[in-house]
């Protein structure tokens, strides 16, 4: 990159690796560097908590506001009732606005950790795009803003070609998506002065969008960033794991495998991680991503504990290092595993080793227990299981039973 920004927030994102695309960088400097910003990135409130797919652009937002910019984060509980088709294969699921609200709830709780809410110059605020998508009338919506839309323009954005190139149907319903995110942008500029949209670069489109309505109804000048769409280095979606999305929420998943996600880290993507996900200098990003050998061990210990105290606290990442220790050093169960409990009436007569993996979450199916268990990746007390068919009756748990899947995925089951 040949510009070098004189902003605090420009200048930390480059230099960390959060910059994909920016509408015009030099121009968006200079606003930064006049005074307060303040800048969106939206969240439809599709599920109860947030997972490792949005931290980094919850980091974006920590960054913005640490560099004394006014982050919003906008919560979805208008454009959640018609979902967003960017590169997805089929329409989501429609939820009720029950279901929308307590899940907003839930994601709130989350971004209290990161960010400081309040009435404040740079304090955050959190909206809810129902507040204005909610009232709209149709035809004075379609009059005043559909008419500055181009179909042509709209199908070519790739996110909408890419599903009609799989000749995948794509409804009228979704298609509307891009419209009212871009009218988000638009009402956030007219409510609460936003100049900036963030986002990751598959919503590229949407932002570009929202820029030129907002430029066309207001005439205002607004800015677009985007964040790179991280993969890992071996190709794997970021926040994907075994088990599943990796959640925010301790409801959703434990600290201890939060935190085990991270000490998981592939030795190629410590450097990078530690820059995106924790606030450590970047001199001592580089020089614990440089480690080799079992000293780049000690560099993902210090990603996980870093990554886990933003989200859970110092003393959840001290725990779940300890159980690690006593887990992986000293063959131990360890205080802070995932548990499962089980009643005597879930027992009956008997709960076979394939149940057991299924219910505690180390296997997604049957199918997979047992491929698991034929490949010699199933444990027991530190013991190899061989046989799928084993069972195990009440007094099996009157002392808690670990089991594992790998060496480094482990439960406990216990008699409640």
């Amino acid at each position: 990159m040949t510009y070098h920004p004189k902003s605090d927030f420009l200048h930390t994102i480059i230099e960390r690796g959060f910059l994909a695309d920016c509408t015009d960088l030099q121009s968006l400097d200079e606003a930064l560097i006049e005074g307060v910003v303040p800048a969106y990135i939206g969240y439809d409130a599709t599920a109860k908590s947030l997972h490792v797919g949005h931290l980094l652009n919850i980091m974006l937002l920590r960054w913005f506001q640490k560099t004394g910019g006014k982050p919003i984060t906008l919560m979805g509980g208008g454009t959640t009732k018609v979902g967003d088709p960017s590169f997805r294969a089929e329409e989501r699921p429609l939820l009720t606005p029950e279901a929308i609200d307590d899940n907003i709830a839930g994601m709130q709780t989350v971004f209290d950790r990161y960010l400081a809410y309040g009435d404040g110059p740079t304090d955050a605020l959190m909206l809810n795009n129902a507040e204005w998508l909610d009232s709209l009338n149709y035809l004075d919506f379609l009059r005043d803003i559909g008419r500055h839309f181009s179909v042509n323009r709209m199908l070519s954005f790739e996110s909408v070609k890419s599903r009609l190139d799989r000749e995948q149907s794509l409804s009228f319903l979704e298609f509307n998506y891009m419209i009212l995110q871009a009218y988000d942008f638009l009402e956030l500029n007219r409510r609460y002065g936003c100049r900036l949209q963030m986002g990751g670069s598959d919503q590229w489109g949407n932002i570009v969008n929202g820029i030129d309505l907002t430029r066309r109804v207001l005439d205002q000048e607004i800015y677009g960033l985007t964040t790179p769409l991280l993969t890992t280095s071996d190709g794997r979606k970021m926040g994907k794991s075994q088990g599943g999305a990796v959640w925010l929420s301790s409801d959703m998943l434990s600290p201890y495998e939060f935190w085990q996600f991270w000490r998981n880290t592939t030795d190629a993507d410590v450097g990078r991680f530690l820059k995106l996900y924790t606030e450590l200098s970047v001199d001592e990003c580089d020089r614990l991503g440089a480690l080799e050998g079992s000293e780049i061990n000690h560099a993902k210990i210090r990603l996980a504990n870093e990554v886990t105290t933003l989200l859970h606290g110092a003393e959840a990442a001290a725990a779940a290092e300890a159980t690690a220790r006593e887990v992986f050093e000293r063959g131990g169960a360890g205080d802070d595993l995932p548990t499962l409990t089980l009643s005597a009436g879930d027992i009956g007569d008997g709960i076979s080793a394939v149940q057991l993996f299924v219910q505690s979450g180390l296997a997604k199916s049957g199918k997979e227990a047992k491929r698991l268990i034929a490949e010699n990746g199933a444990r027991v007390d530190d013991e190899p299981l061989t046989d799928g068919g084993r069972m195990f009756d009440a007094a099996a748990f009157a002392q808690p039973v670990k089991l594992s899947a790998g060496k480094k995925r482990h439960a406990l089951v216990k008699l409640g």
